[in-house]
């Protein structure tokens, strides 16, 4: 018999369990919420990377591996976490699996981690980082009630995660909230991924090939967008399910974008444009129009690309002689 959904239960949160610590978005959470009193942290990794071990003793470090369902309760019932923070995926970073490997992690490791909110007493206020790429392109900005429906590998992974949580929250009557992220850069970020291609080709003085750059996006510096989900710890759901956009809500070709930011940091780089062909599964409109955050968390963009690219050079191309931005927009 199907439950009828039930008001969310009002935790204060002092015990957080993190997934995805190593990751550019999950990073930047652990570097805010460590600061935050009151509230320990657990943090699930696979090894423990030598960029976190500035968190300890903070942060508790678990090693763990998400797809051992055995090792997953065994977490759960020593944690007994008040909010589940779940950012890991694959898909994003290098080296990226086959097709069916992402959405064996991405689905099966996450609704597992969700089983165990319902498997035990100890309600959960379970926080799931998706992704923009859910939705169907609308050539406007995208609102948290479009259609989830694409094509994309890992947006198609992290859609049928987003609609199976929603329907097992619904069942069980368990908090949560899905935070959907559009593109982002900062400290952290990772090799494969635009901006660190651009700085690490423009320190190696090598040609760098792109896309024509002509599809339309949404950048954020990935601090705000931490910042977000650090707010989403910190307060009590309004409601069983809620949904958030996070993006800055300012639509530009993605190559006037690059040219923009690299103009304010007075940085020059070998930028093929056209080179590459666009991957014909990547949407051409990937804006957010991210209202609701605003007004439900109170919530905006501060940081300003340019200097959440500038932070990220810093730390990985730091013999580039840049012009030091401005801190916020």
């Amino acid at each position: 018999m199907t439950r009828m959904p039930t008001e969310p239960i009002a935790v204060e949160p002092r015990r957080v369990l993190l997934t995805g610590a190593s990751g550019t978005l999950g990073f930047n959470i652990l570097r805010q919420l460590a600061g935050v009193p009151g509230i320990h942290i657990t943090a699930s990794v696979r090894t423990l990377a030598s960029s976190l071990v500035q968190f300890a003793p903070q942060v508790e470090f678990i090693e763990h591996e998400l797809s051992d369902a055995t090792h997953t309760a065994q977490m759960f019932e020593r944690v007994k976490p008040d909010v589940i923070l779940h950012c890991a995926a694959s898909g994003l970073r290098p080296p990226r699996g086959t097709w069916f490997d992402l959405m064996n992690f991405n689905v099966e490791s996450t609704m597992r981690l969700f089983q165990m909110n319902c498997r035990f007493n100890h309600h959960s206020h379970f926080i799931y980082i998706s992704t923009g790429l859910v939705y169907r392109m609308q050539g406007r900005p995208l609102v948290e009630t479009d259609p989830i429906e694409t094509l994309h590998p890992y947006g198609a992974s992290k859609a049928a995660t987003d609609s199976m949580l929603q329907a097992a929250a619904a069942e069980f009557g368990r908090s949560l909230t899905i935070l959907r992220p559009f593109a982002f850069t900062g400290p952290h970020d990772a090799a494969g991924r635009l901006f660190p291609e651009i700085l690490r080709a423009a320190s190696e003085g090598r040609t760098l090939p792109l896309t024509d750059g002509l599809q339309i996006r949404d950048f954020c510096a990935v601090q705000d967008i931490a910042r977000a989900v650090v707010q989403c710890v910190q307060r009590t759901p309004e409601q069983l399910i809620e949904k958030f956009n996070l993006g800055s809500g300012q639509e530009m070709p993605l190559r006037r974008l690059i040219e923009q930011t690299l103009a304010t940091l007075d940085l020059k780089a070998d930028l093929r444009f056209g080179d590459v062909p666009r991957n014909p599964l990547e949407p051409a409109h990937l804006v957010a129009n991210a209202s609701h955050a605003r007004e439900v968390l109170g919530w905006q963009t501060e940081t300003s690309l340019a200097q959440a690219v500038w932070e990220l050079a810093q730390e990985i191309a730091p013999n580039l002689q840049l012009a030091r931005p401005a801190l916020t927009k």
